[in-house]
């Protein structure tokens, strides 16, 4: 019997919020011991700026979530993002020699031999995904062991990431005194909080809005088609809005989070909005819908983005189960009625599940990854020995 308590901690750095979640690993259970927000500082477009300033940042929320769940943390699982981090396909081929039944090591090989793709400079592979195997020429197997054949095909779909910005990441995570169990992309950390197994293979996405990065990824079957990152983040929505409106940054963002509409169409035409001024000039209006029309504009271009990521891996009209938003920007209202209309699919917002004692309040799609990362951390720490030893590549595939 384990004597030494084993907790799951996620940690999903942020542009504009840093944010920690504590779980404990009881029994192949988690349940929910403390969370923490804080925030965040030295990011600048989804990029580290300040690798001291974001070392600082995580230390805080890592000090306050300790302390609301009453223990002392080692490790976590991060979260990678941003605009260096994409999603390619790729293939592995292993010739077994003759006709005969094929093995783990047949299976750690042909990954490996896919993992071995030329990447550009400054680029590292952060996940692989299988998704499906090919034997003798026959496509669409999950699961190729103890099956005859000559030879075996793999094909993947990798996650890559700048390896100077990784190394950022993680170095500024060591700053704060943790140390870093692995690494994921967010939005398939969202979608591993958010999603069923079963509603995967109808065919989904995941769009994770975050301040400063939007990662978007796709599943149809039992198999990840995409993984994307988009140019359009919620700043982007905010500085729409101060050049429209002609005010600060951080004016044109409490107009947008306290009066904004992903919609026109709802927005009266008569309603007035008193904008925030410099001291000692005079009050400026502004129609609501006005400010609604500079909104909408912004978040069909996003979805046309979105959709145009679809139709590039042939998942047009496809989306089954839809599309979950998440990340703190996807809670514009009136973002899931645009998308669906832009998609043609239906779209809800991603919430965690599958923690004991979750709290109400963390029902939030702005919460979704690092719920997410916390349960990957609880994954990792829950396999056997012996499945470390005989997955090889495989043991780093978010199922």
């Amino acid at each position: 019997m384990r004597t030494k308590p084993m907790y799951a901690v996620g940690l999903d750095a942020g542009g504009r919020q840093a944010r920690m979640v504590i779980c404990a690993l009881e029994e192949e259970r988690l349940r929910f011991l403390g969370c923490a927000t804080v925030e965040a500082h030295g990011w600048v477009r989804g990029k580290i700026a300040d690798q001291k300033a974001v070392a600082d940042s995580i230390l805080a929320v890592l000090r306050e979530a300790e302390a609301l769940a009453g223990i002392s943390v080692e490790s976590a699982v991060v979260g990678v993002g941003g605009p260096t981090s994409r999603g390619a396909n790729a293939r592995g081929v292993v010739e077994l020699g003759h006709v005969r039944e094929v093995e783990q090591r047949d299976v750690n090989r042909v990954v490996d031999r896919a993992a071995r793709v030329q990447l550009q400079e400054d680029r590292m592979i952060l996940q692989l995904f299988p998704q499906d195997f090919v034997v003798d020429d026959r496509p669409g197997h999950r699961d190729p062991r103890k099956m005859l054949a000559a030879r075996l095909e793999i094909n993947v779909h990798l996650v890559t990431t700048s390896i100077q910005e990784h190394n950022a990441l993680v170095g500024a995570v060591n700053q704060a005194h943790l140390v870093v169990e692995e690494t994921v992309f967010e939005a398939l950390a969202a979608c591993y909080a958010a999603v069923l197994p079963e509603e995967r293979r109808e065919g989904i996405a995941v769009l994770d809005i975050g301040s400063q990065s939007t990662e978007l990824v796709i599943y149809y079957g039992d198999a990840i088609h995409l993984a994307s990152t988009l140019r359009i983040s919620g700043d982007h929505f905010t500085r729409d809005l101060a050049q429209g409106l002609c005010l600060s940054f951080e004016d044109a963002e409490q107009v947008k989070l306290e009066f904004g509409s992903a919609l026109v169409e709802n927005t009266p035409n008569n309603v007035f909005l008193e904008l925030p001024s410099l001291e000692n000039r005079e009050p400026r209006h502004v129609r609501r819908r006005f400010v609604n029309q500079i909104l909408e504009a912004r978040a069909r271009e996003l979805f046309r983005f979105v959709n145009a990521e679809v139709v590039r891996v042939g998942m047009d009209r496809a989306l089954l189960g839809g599309l979950f938003l998440t990340g703190g920007a996807a809670k514009l209202p009136d973002l899931c009625d645009v998308a669906e209309q832009e998609l043609q699919c239906q779209a809800r917002y991603g919430l965690a599940f599958g923690i004991q004692n979750w709290p109400e309040t963390l029902n939030d799609p702005e919460w979704c990854t690092a719920a997410g990362l916390a349960m990957y951390s609880a994954k990792l720490k829950a396999q056997t020995e012996h499945q470390r030893e005989t997955a090889g590549w495989l043991g780093r595939i978010l199922r």
